[in-house]
């Protein structure tokens, strides 16, 4: 155990953009780095990537480690699982994050079993236990009701895969800089049965949920899929984004991506509006970071309307245009 050192972080970068969890997993890295005296070490994947090397070690990097070719242009899971294996059993990391993106969930449960480790997947929180260095990653479990805090004694790398918006952005301290490690990627090693065809994507409208500041959200009280139009004004009258509990989305009301909570996505606006969200603890988990909380609801005691700045009770069909003639 006494070889594997050091605090990795997997810097994702889609489409020639560096993804904005690298901030987030830089500064969870940094907590665990500096409690175990460690060195915090970004990982880049890719073609063209190295350019984003400067970057990393603004935000707290000590070290970025390089695979850089143009066979990494297009992400193939396999292909990029064996090239982080490799990196793993030639570097020896001691702790290794990932986000817990589309991309990030296959890459890691794949890495872990090449690397031959073990992997805490879609963790909220991740910390080292001062008296063995042992990394404790915790993560929602039974739906959501409980919480459970994993280790892993016996492997090394100890994995874990950290939901995005878990963790703040690192601070940017310009002019930082760093070492740049390069690895050589070998195409006769790194290879895979499936292969990349073409990137369709898949158009989407209004702002990205992790970017929105202002969030509308519709649920099971909507009563029909012809709610979200009415969601839609009002999101764009505040210049915002339409989203879901996990109810409309298993009613095919809207598509998945729009889905806001344990089984969707995770957010952090300045403003979240729930209409007709009941605010299980499910939904809770993906939208409490909300700095001012809306909730418009039938029924006052429903869990949203506890934790909510703002409580509204009335029809959502009532209150909703109401509040698009005070913004007319």
């Amino acid at each position: 155990m006494k070889d594997w050192k050091n605090v990795w972080i997997l810097a994702e970068v889609n489409h020639g953009k560096l993804s904005p969890t690298a901030y987030e997993l830089l500064n969870a890295g940094r907590t665990l780095a500096d409690d175990l005296g460690e060195k915090l070490c970004a990982v880049l994947l890719g073609s063209g990537v190295e350019k984003f090397a400067a970057e990393l070690f603004e935000y707290g990097a000590d070290s970025v480690y390089v695979c850089d070719d143009a066979h990494l242009a297009n992400y193939v899971d396999d292909v990029y699982a064996k090239t982080l294996a490799a990196m793993i059993a030639q570097y020896k990391p001691n702790k290794f994050l990932l986000p817990a993106t589309n991309m990030g969930r296959s890459l890691s449960a794949k890495t872990a079993v090449f690397a031959g480790t073990g992997l805490t997947a879609d963790a909220t929180e991740v910390l080292i236990n001062k008296e063995d260095g042992q990394q404790h990653a915790t993560r929602p479990t039974f739906g959501g009701n409980l919480m459970a805090t994993i280790t892993c004694k016996k492997t090394r790398p100890e994995m874990c895969s950290l939901r995005p918006m878990s963790y703040e952005k690192a601070a940017r301290v310009a002019g930082r800089k760093g070492e740049i490690v390069k690895f050589s990627f070998d195409a006769k090693k790194y290879t895979s049965l499936a292969k990349f065809i073409e990137f369709i994507k898949n158009e989407g409208e209004g702002l990205d949920l992790s970017e929105a500041e202002v969030i509308v959200a519709g649920g099971r009280g909507l009563g029909k899929p012809e709610g979200f139009a009415l969601l839609k004004k009002l999101a764009e009258r505040l210049g915002g984004a339409v989203a879901a509990s996990r109810a409309p989305v298993d009613n095919g009301w809207i598509d998945y991506r729009y889905q806001i909570g344990l089984t969707g996505r995770t957010v952090k606006p300045k403003v979240y509006i729930a209409c007709g969200i009941s605010g299980q603890i499910q939904h809770m988990a993906g939208m409490s970071g909300a700095d001012v909380i809306v909730a418009i609801n039938k029924d006052p005691q429903a869990p949203i309307m506890k934790v909510a700045n703002y409580a509204v009770e009335g029809d959502l069909y009532d209150v909703i245009p109401a509040m698009l003639e005070a913004l007319h």
